[in-house]
């Protein structure tokens, strides 16, 4: 089995090096990388530099995050497609342990460590919190048949681009299953709880209204973060701005 991994990267230098030190260190050795080059120098070009085994590809591709993924997308020529971000960690035997896993399906999906370690497959109800981009591999096929990442979603404005890519390939007939024993490390960094909440919010809501979830399921993602607001007081301002970003963005799709 063949990966291709789409890395988009841009602004950073050590964390991608440390990416591709893992990359290095796979069990299973057949795969490519395919660099979503979003920067306006040569860095990434030293970068690659340092790893001359690794069979890897430079492309060119505008900023944010899935218009860049875009740009890589017509280069596939893999059985599987991964997403890993440029300052994540592959542990040593990963490609391995997916390949094993992916016998009779269209893709499987990991996890953080710090997540639910129960198995399941996915659905339309349940993708919501067995999913990140960073673990998700997924047959070439399915990829051809789901096409591009939504260009409105994807950071730096924006999230949940590949919850929306996710449910488009449920609804073409993906059978994905989530594996908890699939783990990516992933650096958890300090952020702005207010400002997540409003932006994650938005996708959310947007991403609801724009495959047509039913109104009880609407409800639901809407009363978590309004009970948050009176269950955690302390986080009170983040549950208020995810709850203002999902109605916002539901109105907007």
């Amino acid at each position: 089995m063949t990966f291709d991994l789409v890395v988009a990267t841009v602004d950073r230098v050590d964390e991608l090096d440390r990416l591709l030190h893992s990359l290095e260190r796979q069990t299973h050795a057949a795969f490519r990388v395919l660099v979503a080059d979003q920067n306006d120098d040569e860095r990434v070009t030293a970068v690659l530099g340092r790893h001359p085994a690794l069979r890897s590809e430079r492309l060119r591709a505008p900023r944010g995050l899935a218009r860049a993924r875009n740009a890589a997308l017509p280069h596939v020529e893999a059985d599987v497609v991964a997403f890993p971000d440029d300052d994540c960690v592959y542990p040593d035997d990963l490609l391995e342990r997916v390949a094993a896993s992916l016998t009779g399906l269209d893709g499987v999906t990991g996890r953080e460590p710090w997540w639910t370690t129960g198995p399941a497959t996915l659905t339309r109800e349940n993708v919501w919190n067995r999913a990140i981009s960073f673990t998700i591999f997924l047959r070439r096929s399915v990829v051809e048949r789901v096409g591009a990442f939504d260009e409105r979603l994807g950071l730096p404005s924006s999230s949940g681009e590949e919850i929306d890519y996710l449910i488009r390939a449920l609804d073409a007939g993906a059978r994905i299953a989530y594996d908890p024993t699939i783990v990516v490390e992933h650096p958890r960094k300090p952020f702005d709880l207010e400002s997540v909440g409003a932006r994650d919010g938005t996708s959310v809501g947007y991403i609801l209204r724009k495959h047509g979830y039913p109104r009880a399921a609407v409800a639901r993602m809407l009363l978590r973060p309004a009970g948050g607001v009176l269950l955690h007081p302390r986080r009170a301002r983040f549950h208020l701005a995810t709850l203002r970003g999902r109605l916002a963005g539901y109105r907007a799709g």
